[in-house]
């Protein structure tokens, strides 16, 4: 028997129930985990809450890292006793043990740990294809990340740091801002407070930015649009304030033919290769300590509807990794 987080209706962290449940024998082409850590992630409040629908009823999380305990047929690669990272494929990572494609799964590399390997995998994969595909960051680029203290972006401060931009970061208070200094950040404005947009231009000399990296969504959507020089790229990435309300394209004309694209990790990974070696260069920066993982909160396996509650609520910074 395996213990899991599991919910049978959406609603706030009180959905979520402890329960036991018999993990099969994989099947052809899986690997039977035992999970050492689960990462947790904003897209889990969503899917939990109904914002994102899954079928009912469901686990939940998608990022652990672990052990393998055994091959289904036709498995090669990987062997008992790797020890391994994912993102992806159904949800069931809030558990203490399950079955995954093996196509989903990279080899942990000995210097990393079990916590470093699930706290990385879909905020770290996420910077990468931030900062090394959907916008290439060059060096002498100034570029702006909201939520500069969270998960994703105490690694895009570093990531981007390390490229050789400078780095501004909006917070929602004075220790978020200094958290994000400590990480490469250039330049704190905080939201609560400060005009992002205003504080942008003064910081550019007016000349703005050519990419924004916004996961918050709606309530930073217009002023972000704002920072940007001409034919500057808006990534949307997340909803942590809600949907983006729809707009008129127009209005990205008005403003200076501006690029807009949402885009999802997992479309980056499709294919195995791309995973591959999208997960080496994240790997590698971390290994060098380019990029330090933040795990500033650790919670049991268990108590994963407190995890929700803190993370909902901003009490967090950094990444969230729960323990079975």
């Amino acid at each position: 028997m395996s213990r899991l987080i599991r919910f049978e209706r959406t609603g706030g962290p009180e959905v979520l129930q402890w329960v036991e449940a018999d993990v099969p024998p994989p099947l052809a082409g899986e690997v039977r985990i035992r999970h050492e850590a689960v990462g947790v992630n904003f897209i889990d409040t969503y899917h939990r809450s109904g914002l994102y629908p899954v079928p009912l009823p469901s686990g939940l999380g998608q990022e652990a890292a672990g052990v393998v305990e055994a091959l289904g047929d036709g498995v090669s690669g990987f062997a008992p006793g790797d020890r391994v990272a994912y993102v992806g494929g159904a949800l069931g990572a809030y558990s203490e043990v399950r079955n995954l494609s093996a196509d989903l799964l990279v080899k942990l590399h000995d210097s990393l740990s079990f916590e470093q390997g699930a706290a990385m995998m879909m905020q770290g994969l996420t910077a990468q294809y931030l900062l090394r595909r959907t916008y290439r960051v060059q060096p002498g680029d100034t570029i702006l990340i909201h939520a500069a203290a969270g998960g994703v972006g105490l690694i895009v401060c570093q990531w981007a740091k390390a490229l050789g931009a400078t780095v501004i970061g909006s917070v929602s208070s004075d220790a978020k801002a200094e958290l994000a200094r400590q990480h490469g950040c250039d330049h704190t404005i905080v939201y609560t407070r400060e005009s992002v947009s205003a504080r942008v231009r003064e910081i550019t000399g007016g000349a703005g930015v050519p990419v924004v990296y916004d996961s918050i969504g709606k309530d930073t959507f217009m002023d972000s649009l704002a920072c940007l020089r001409p034919l500057g790229m808006m990534v949307t990435f997340g909803n942590a304030s809600g949907p983006v309300p729809a707009f008129e394209p127009a209005i990205l004309s008005k403003m200076g033919s501006l690029f807009l694209t949402r885009p999802a990790l997992f479309h980056y990974t499709a294919r195995r290769e791309d995973l591959l070696a999208m997960a080496d260069e994240l790997f590698a920066v971390v290994a060098s300590g380019q990029v330090r993982l933040s795990i500033n909160q650790r919670y049991p396996l268990k108590d994963a509807a407190t995890a929700h509650r803190e993370l909902e609520a901003r009490r967090t910074t950094g990444s969230t990794i729960l323990i079975p």
